[in-house]
């Protein structure tokens, strides 16, 4: 697979984001075989991939750590910091205070079985700490050779430039797909290319909904975290199936489908951007892969936004109570 550089590190085009392995679609996925599916991801020229302390809590970075460690030269291995969760998993709201960001990543060391974590993200942003506090607290972790590369996710512009002028970002992380497009509009893409970020969004097929698999009729399970997002309710679902109608009407064209032409078109929008789905199975595995290899001309990428001008997506993207943890200042 091709290679993209997010700031100074160098990653495949398609990263993995491994939170669903063990949380937020419905039962978790068996150890052995999260695992494996892992490794065949190396295997096919991923080297990236993403996890954070609270997903589980902790089970992920285990899983991720016991995954990769025959493969640890061979890849990058991005976690995050930022909730507060004691050691019994119990989770009291976000922290990100310097001595707390210091034993979240002692912890994560441990579990990721590394020696230093290769991109470390503040996984939201806490209005009580200063980011240039939590910047100086990751540019020590990174002279003491415990951090490589620092990373914010859902930042606001202004936050990643305050943040980068205390220790360069390397990279931001926010949701962005053809359903959620909020980081052209706010100025944080503009942020990363004045000052030669790059960026990771998550959530790249809309949760799924970009694949085309799913309907206003479908019914997840009911641990699924998508029975709460209002993007999901049936209406919203079906409303919204205007803009997977066009991705669909793409793909036929491009012998691909939906979901490889929603990743080439993230992979379109600038050289610096390298999109993280997630998947459980091999063969969505192989096909989100499959999606450096698209090539969308310029009318496509004209017929793609004049069809996405002309609908407007229903639903917020999350849940009140998570998008409350969004920064905008």
């Amino acid at each position: 697979m091709i290679t993209r550089h997010l700031g100074g590190l160098g990653v495949s085009a398609i990263g993995y984001g491994c939170m669903g392995l063990d949380m937020a679609y419905g039962q978790p996925t068996p150890r052995s075989q999260g695992i494996k599916l892992l490794r065949d991801a190396v295997d096919r020229g991923i080297t990236f991939f993403d996890t954070a302390e609270v997903y589980g809590p902790f089970t992920n970075e285990m899983l991720v750590g016991e995954a990769l460690a025959p493969v640890r030269d061979r890849v990058v291995i991005a976690t995050k910091f930022g909730f507060g969760i004691k050691p019994d998993g119990t989770q009291y709201g976000l922290d990100s205070r310097p001595e707390h960001i210091r034993e979240a990543v002692d912890a994560s060391l441990k579990r990721l079985k590394v020696t230093t974590i290769d991109l470390l993200y503040q996984h939201r942003v806490d209005p009580n700490v200063p980011i240039e506090d939590v910047a100086g607290a990751v540019k020590d972790l990174i002279h003491q050779g415990k951090v490589k590369h620092f990373g914010l996710s859902e930042a606001s512009a202004r936050t990643i430039r305050r943040a980068h002028a205390v220790h360069p970002v390397t990279a931001v992380q926010s949701e962005y797909s053809l359903w959620t497009r909020d980081v052209e509009h706010n100025g944080v893409l503009a942020a990363c290319e004045d000052l030669g970020i790059g960026f990771v969004p998550w959530g790249p097929l809309g949760a799924g909904f970009l694949t085309g698999k799913i309907d206003a009729t479908t019914q997840f399970d009911p641990s699924d975290f998508r029975n709460l997002v209002p993007r999901f309710a049936p209406e919203a679902r079906a409303a919204n199936m205007a803009l997977v109608d066009l991705v669909k009407l793409v793909a036929e064209r491009k012998r691909a489908t939906p979901a490889q032409i929603a990743l080439a078109w993230l992979l379109a929008q600038k050289p610096w951007i390298v999109p993280i789905p997630g998947t459980t199975k091999l063969h969505r595995l192989e096909e989100n892969i499959g999606a450096a290899g698209v090539s969308l001309s310029q009318d496509d990428l004209r017929e793609i936004a004049e069809g996405a001008a002309r609908v407007t997506v229903q639903g917020e993207r999350l849940p009140e109570a998570v998008l409350a943890w969004t920064d905008r200042s």
